[in-house]
């Protein structure tokens, strides 16, 4: 019996085969044998318009972010510099100006 890889984006071992797709129960990522990269340590992270990001891009935040324990929201419109790419929900961390060091998720953002 072979064995199928795990899930790139949340490495359950439960995935299961369905026609030409590989499928996660778990968190219900869909994609097709061969399509995770090679060597598997290369993310791939895109923003709000599909840009596909790269470590040490500008970004631009495109909408008003709440951000716990603060009480002003990072406003659309915050250029974020140098930015590093992670693996996990909130994907980009970065230092803003007036907030310090957080994560934000690709979604909110586009690039610059």
């Amino acid at each position: 019996m072979d064995q199928l890889p795990n899930c790139p984006k949340c490495n359950s071992e439960y995935t299961y085969e369905d026609g030409n797709l590989l499928v996660c129960p778990e968190c219900a990522y869909e994609w097709t044998p061969g399509s995770e990269n090679e060597n598997g340590d290369e993310l791939v992270v895109k923003d709000a318009n599909g840009n596909i990001l790269k470590d040490g891009d500008t970004v631009t935040v495109i909408k008003d972010l709440k951000v716990k324990g603060s009480s002003s929201p990072i406003k659309i419109g915050t250029k974020v510099k140098n930015i590093r790419l992670v693996d996990g929900d909130h994907n980009i961390d970065c230092k803003i100006d007036g907030f310090g060091a957080m994560s934000l998720k690709s979604e909110f953002v586009k690039k610059a």
